[in-house]
């Protein structure tokens, strides 16, 4: 019973999650693909490729994140907001959600950055709000 509880639980979050995925997926065609990821590297939710490694590309972000912050603390920048990697088919950001939870949204080179950044943001507070949910 405890246990079937705790998958509809998971189950009611992670469709709260891809929905506020698929809202930011929807304010442009730029935005490729969207997830959250758990802060230990665990895919939560996504809006990816099938073609994607979800796991590997989860620990990856978190990898990413967590270097990034010790970085950012190391320089005394303090708390770490976001993290942007700009390649040459486009650009990829992480952004802190809560303690535990990160938004990586990967778009264009086309997309209009600071829509992104804005967007992004409210979607991270989103996403914090409902990973901090009690269940």
């Amino acid at each position: 019973m405890f246990a079937q509880a705790v998958q509809e639980t998971s189950l009611n979050q992670s469709s709260r999650l891809r929905s506020a995925l698929r809202g930011l997926n929807a304010l442009s065609a730029d935005i490729e693909a969207s997830a959250v990821i758990s802060g230990d590297g665990l895919m939560l939710a996504s809006m990816l490729d099938p073609h994607i490694d979800t796991d590997r590309y989860a620990a990856m972000c978190a990898s990413l994140l967590a270097l990034a912050e010790r970085a950012a603390q190391e320089v005394y920048r303090g708390r770490l907001k976001r993290v942007m990697i700009e390649g040459e088919h486009g650009t990829m950001l992480l952004v802190q959600a809560g303690d535990d939870g990160v938004l990586a949204v990967a778009a264009r080179q086309t997309v209009n950055l600071g829509m992104v950044f804005l967007e992004a943001t409210k979607v991270a507070a989103r996403i914090r709000a409902l990973l901090d949910q009690p269940d």
